[in-house]
């Protein structure tokens, strides 16, 4: 079992950064692709992006690619996601992932998911 807690969400301007973080509890968590999905208002959940357990492959959603950044720290089982350039777009309810079996942007695929932590972003 993995239990996965997030957090660093908050209300930001248009332009502004964030950086989520994503604890984990459980001696396996270096062994698990870990992503990052989020949920806005009325819509489906979706693909952020993703890393393999050992930090060496990532993966980014076009509409955050070159913005947001994923990044791990086995050490402390904690996933990180730097958010920078924030757009209107981006305020949703994101969530933490871990554990993927298939195509890693389908939620579906993913195991284990925190409660998620809210981001807005302002105009």
């Amino acid at each position: 079992q993995v239990q996965l807690v997030e957090s660093g969400g908050g209300l930001v301007q248009a332009g502004g950064s964030l950086k989520l973080s994503c604890a984990a509890s459980g001696r396996t968590f270096s062994n698990y692709g870990m992503g990052w999905f989020r949920q806005a208002p009325g819509k489906e959940r979706e693909f952020v992006a993703a890393i393999t357990w050992a930090g060496g492959i990532t993966n980014y959603a076009d509409s955050v690619k070159g913005r947001f950044t994923i990044s791990r720290d086995n050490a402390k089982n904690t996933v990180y996601l730097q958010m920078n350039s924030l757009k209107p777009e981006d305020t949703a309810v994101y969530y933490c992932a871990s554990r993927y079996s298939g195509t890693w942007t389908l939620p579906q695929s993913w195991t284990y998911w925190g409660q998620g932590t809210q981001v807005t972003v302002s105009s």
